[in-house]
């Protein structure tokens, strides 16, 4: 008798340990968004600039090298509908080069300018890895990536 009983409090021990982590665990973080938003307007030259420096790095795309990005002042927040993180992101026009030797080297489009989104994410600060979204500007990446991703302001950030 002693067994069971003791064998029913271990199991609703982990039941409840269970349980208590599922929860903390599907919580999403609390985050100010409008403090997170000037927060951004405060450092914006400064992310942009680490924007740049981290996605020269990145090598992407093959065979180009990076050579200046011209920042709109198109600017959309968003929330992941799964994690709840805050994103921004910022309108940019981007110029690449050939990398000498490389596979790009000669093709014409090169020159072209690149429209895009420069993706920023918020983790208590605004942090970038140098991902951006081709093609589409912040409205229509949001707009694209809605299943993901939510607008949490209407209006446009100047």
């Amino acid at each position: 008798m002693l067994l069971y009983v003791g064998l029913g409090t271990l199991g609703f021990a982990i039941l409840t340990a269970f349980f208590y982590w599922q929860g903390v665990r599907g919580r999403r973080p609390v985050v100010d968004i409008f403090a997170a938003r000037r927060r951004f307007s405060e450092f914006q030259v400064e992310l942009q600039t680490t924007f740049l420096h981290i996605a020269r790095s990145t090598g992407k795309p093959r065979g180009l090298r990076w050579t200046h990005c011209d920042w709109s002042d198109s600017i959309a927040f968003a929330r992941d509908r799964q994690t709840g993180q805050l994103l921004a992101l910022a309108g940019v026009t981007i110029s690449f080069e050939a990398i000498e030797g490389g596979d790009m080297e000669g093709v014409e489009a090169v020159g072209n300018l690149r429209n895009a989104s420069a993706v920023f994410f918020f983790d208590g600060d605004w942090r970038t890895v140098g991902r951006v979204v081709f093609n589409l500007n912040p409205d229509e990446a949001i707009e694209h990536f809605k299943a993901t991703y939510e607008r949490v302001f209407d209006e446009q950030v100047p």
